[in-house]
Order: structure tokens, then C-alpha cells, then sequence
């Protein structure tokens, strides 16, 4: 049976295929995409030859906890393109997403790749209740992210208007969701509830719009986060899980039946949940860090990705796939700021490099409204002030550098030489105090 044949309206075979059926192909497609990325990535060819395993040893799904692991540094240390498995010629497309020190996790695509892409980010979008000839507005970022064109092309595929506004300019989303009338919006959740708020404001009822489905990501949220934008908009929402490593959006979605966690798409994306410490594999339903192997991809093959990711797996209900959970929190420390990563590293880097500051700082994360705001406050570097540096001069220089190299917008202040507390042992930099709602 072809299991890779999208039908409009229709289930993808391998979405009603018995467990056994899906395990068999999910065995071949991981014994070809090891064989891929070890024949053709050297970098990962290094690893697995240090650990003694070689792609012949994969007999069973089991024996992939043989294979290493690989991390977001493995790419970062190959940077741009040493994790390709493929000539750059065949690369058809390029995203990239936040690394740890001012470097871009890159990540290729062949055509190939960007034609299962939209397959899954089309399976998504039936799974979570859109239809043929619906119009979807995609407020998720357009660029190098991977939001907003692997919506766009998942729609698409799936025979969607698109509505292709990105983020930002919040009246004139409001003013087009009136005019448009589009029935599915995607969009990061918090965003959405800022939408909410400029229809408020504009003495609109969000009720009234012509949405009746909301396809949210890029940020953890919660069930009651749910409750209060379904109630507010009167639509149903839904949440959709992806990486930029392992393809973008589209790597599980909920399924509208149950709204019960998103499904993982188990013929192209393989899930593991190992114990963080360890590197144990974990029974399914056990709670630890979420791993993923790609079984399709032919750019970058990336084989058992540490997502640094909580949660656990759960049998699979409106499909026979597996479901993963709400996600719990992080194994690193990384940020998700309206849907941007950011490492606290980031932003030091972009601190030490103006001389006038000093290498002490705190970043303190909260909630206003339904956007996440980000308060930067690091010190003058001794001596600084009277070699002629103005506070406001370097406030904007530094908020300016986190903008354009970060991607999000803080307010910083700059405050006199011995104000942030120093520690005895490590550093307390970061103060999150979001709750979400």
C-alpha cells in the first residue's frame, strides 16, 4: 500500500493502518534514514563510530536506543550546512531557527522534503477539522521561521485560501479577519488573545467573526488558556507541535474528535521519551524528554533529537498513532518569548559586546495582558559613566541588538555599578514569572 498519498477530504492510508502495519514501515523508513545520514553526514557517521554501532545493527524498532543521540549543539557545531546529507544543489529551501551563541540552528529541505512538509502540515490542518475551500489566516512569522511558510504550503496542499498576513500590525488582523471572514485561523495562542483584546477595544464582538477554528503553537499553553479563547471567540482550538529540526509545524496535531493532546505523524517522526539524566528510553507514558527521529527527510536526517521537551507519550484514540501530552516544561533553559527561543546566553552575548556594560544582569520575564514582556536590567561597567556613556544612549543600543540578531522586543534598564546581587555559586539570571492563563 502507498502509505504517502494525500487525498483531499480523506484520511491518509496510513492513518487507518493497524499498529502492526505502521510499525513495519516505520522499521524500513528508519533503517533507510540511519543508513542516509551515516553514508552521507560525516559528522554523524564520527558519532556513531565513536559508540561502536554501525546502521546494519538496527534489526528491531528497540535497538535504536543503540544509536546517539544528537543535540541542538551537534548542529551548531557543524554550522551552516555540515548536517546535510545531500549537495547543496538539491537544497531547495533553507530556515533557520535561535541558537546559543548568536548562530542559527539551520535546517535544509529537497523539494521532497517541502512536498511531505506540506503533506503533514495539510494532514494536520484535516485532522484539527479544516476542509477543502476554507480560508485560513496565518498570523505565525513568515521568514526564516518556520511558522508561517509551513502553514501556508500545508494549506495549500490541502486546497485552503491563504491568508498570509505574519505577525504583528494587530488592527489591521482585526480589521482583515472582518473583512476577510476566514474560518481558520493559525496563530500563537497568546497572539491570539491579544487579537481578542483589540476587538474589545474596538467595541467588536469576537463572537461575531466568521472564525469557527483556531490552530495554535510555537508556545506552550494551557487547558484553561483553551477554555478562555474557545468561550471568548466561540471556535474551537486546537494545538499543533513542530520543531525547525524536524521539519517545522506539522509534526503532531490534536485531532479535533478528542482534543486530547496532538498526534504524532509516526510514519515520517519517530518519538521516544528518555529519562533526561540518564539517557534511558521510558515506557510510554512515563514522564521525561521528548526525542525524535525522522524516518523521510532527505536534507537533514537527524537521528534521535534531544528536543529538550517534558512530556510523555499516550496511546493513540482519534488515530493509531501516539499522543503526546501537554508539555510540563524544559530540560534546558531556554525561553519561549511569544513564540521565539531564546537562550539567556543570547542576550549576554549582545550585552558584552558594548563596552560600557558590565557582565552582570537579570532578565526578568512577565506577563502583561496576554503578551510575554522581557525587562533586561544589567550594569554600567565601572568607569564607563565618566568616560561620557549616557543610560539612554546604551538602553536603545542594546535593545536595538536584541531586536535584530533575537528577534524580540525587551525593555532594558541600566542600572549603577553594584545593583544586581552577586552569588556565591551559580548565577540566578533569569526570573520567569509568567503564569499561564
Amino acid at each position: 500500500m502507498n502509505y504517502d498519498q494525500p487525498l483531499r477530504g480523506a484520511l491518509d492510508p496510513i492513518e487507518t493502518a493497524s499498529i502492526d502495519e505502521l510499525r513495519n514501515l516505520q522499521l524500513g523508513r528508519m533503517q533507510w534514514s540511519i543508513a542516509h545520514a551515516y553514508n552521507n553526514v560525516p559528522a554523524y557517521k564520527r558519532l556513531c563510530d565513536e559508540k561502536g554501532v554501525h546502521p546494519f545493527d538496527l534489526k528491531a524498532l528497540e535497538d535504536l536506543s543503540r544509536f546517539p543521540f544528537t543535540t541542538k549543539s551537534y548542529l551548531r557545531d557543524n554550522y551552516p550546512f555540515g548536517t546535510f546529507a545531500v549537495p547543496n544543489n538539491e537544497v531547495v529551501r533553507i530556515h533557520a531557527s535561535s541558537g546559543t551563541t548568536g548562530k542559527p540552528t539551520v535546517v535544509g529541505y529537497t523539494q521532497n522534503d517541502i512536498n511531505t512538509w506540506a503533506d503533514v502540515v495539510a494532514r494536520s490542518i484535516r485532522a484539527a477539522g479544516g476542509h477543502y475551500g476554507d480560508k485560513i489566516h496565518i498570523s505565525y512569522g513568515y521568514g526564516l521561521f518556520t511558522g508561517g511558510l509551513g502553514a501556508h504550503y500545508g494549506a495549500e496542499r490541502l486546497g485552503c485560501t491563504v491568508i498570509p498576513m505574519s505577525g504583528g500590525q494587530t488592527e489591521k488582523q482585526v480589521q482583515l479577519m472582518r473583512d476577510f471572514d476566514p474560518d481558520i485561523i493559525m496563530v500563537t495562542p497568546s497572539y491570539m488573545l491579544n487579537l481578542i483584546d483589540e476587538m474589545d477595544r474596538q467595541g467588536l464582538d469576537p463572537r461575531d467573526t466568521a472564525l469557527r477554528l483556531g490552530i495554535f503553537g510555537a508556545e506552550p499553553w494551557t487547558d484553561e488558556m483553551r477554555k478562555n479563547i474557545e468561550k471568548r471567540l466561540g471556535i474551537d482550538a486546537v494545538d499543533i507541535y513542530g520543531l525547525s529540526e524536524m521539519m517545522g509545524p506539522g509534526v503532531a496535531m490534536e485531532c479535533i474528535e478528542t482534543k486530547d493532546g496532538p498526534t504524532i505523524w509516526e510514519d515520517h517522526f519517530y518519538p521516544e521519551i528518555i529519562d533526561p539524566s540518564t539517557g534511558d528510553v521510558m515506557p510510554d507514558g512515563e514522564y521525561g524528554e521528548l526525542v525524535f527521529t525522522s524516518l523521510t527527510k532527505e536534507a537533514l536526517p537527524i537521528i534521535r533529537y534531544r528536543t529538550r521537551d517534558l512530556t510523555r507519550l499516550l496511546p493513540g484514540t482519534a488515530r493509531p498513532m501516539r499522543r503526546i501530552d501537554k508539555i510540563t516544561g524544559r530540560s534546558d533553559d531556554m525561553l519561549i518569548i511569544r513564540g521565539v527561543n531564546v537562550f539567556p546566553t543570547q542576550i549576554e552575548e549582545q550585552i558584552l559586546k558594548i563596552p560600557a556594560l558590565a557582565p552582570h544582569y537579570e532578565i526578568m520575564v512577565t506577563r502583561e495582558g496576554n503578551l510575554d514582556k522581557v525587562l533586561v536590567k544589567v550594569e554600567m561597567a565601572p568607569g564607563a559613566e565618566n568616560q561620557g556613556a549616557r543610560a539612554d544612549d546604551i538602553s536603545k543600543e542594546l535593545q536595538h541588538h536584541i531586536k535584530s540578531l533575537i528577534g524580540i522586543s525587551t525593555r532594558v534598564d541600566i542600572v549603577s555599578e553594584g545593583s544586581i546581587p552577586r552569588s556565591e555559586g551559580k548565577a540566578k539570571r533569569v526570573f520567569d514569572e509568567r503564569k499561564l492563563v
